[in-house]
């Protein structure tokens, strides 16, 4: 706590106005706003696209057997799946425009999306 004596009046007005500026900042760049959509797809091709207001199950089918995806208001997940590590299952709840699980042993994939375009690394 020493070093805190060591800061100046101007260190201080500079550390708040970078602070200002930071949260500022946020609401301009926040991307992708509320999830409004989920899209299924199933080898590539859409398979479901579905409003996130109601509560449903789908039953997509692939080549190892059915993934089973749940859809809840404002979120949806991989219920169950036949491939052998279950990465997309351990995803939990997807909520944010942009969130993905990927069931690659059985070419199916879940995505969160919102009003504007997210751009991720997959995307890009």
């Amino acid at each position: 706590m020493r070093w805190l004596a060591l800061l100046l009046p101007g260190d201080w007005l500079i550390i708040g106005l970078a602070a200002a500026l930071v949260g500022l900042s946020i609401p301009m760049f926040w991307q992708g706003g509320m999830a409004d959509r989920a899209i299924i797809r199933q080898e590539g091709q859409v398979f479901a696209d579905i409003d996130l207001k109601a509560r449903k199950q789908i039953e997509v089918p692939g080549p190892l057997g059915t993934t089973l995806i749940a859809v809840e208001p404002g979120r949806a997940r991989v219920v169950s799946d036949p491939g052998p590590r279950q990465y997309c299952v351990r995803q939990g709840w997807l909520m944010r425009p942009g969130e993905i699980a990927i069931c690659a042993p059985n070419r199916v994939s879940l995505q969160i999306t919102g009003r504007t375009r997210v751009y991720d690394s997959i995307s890009y």
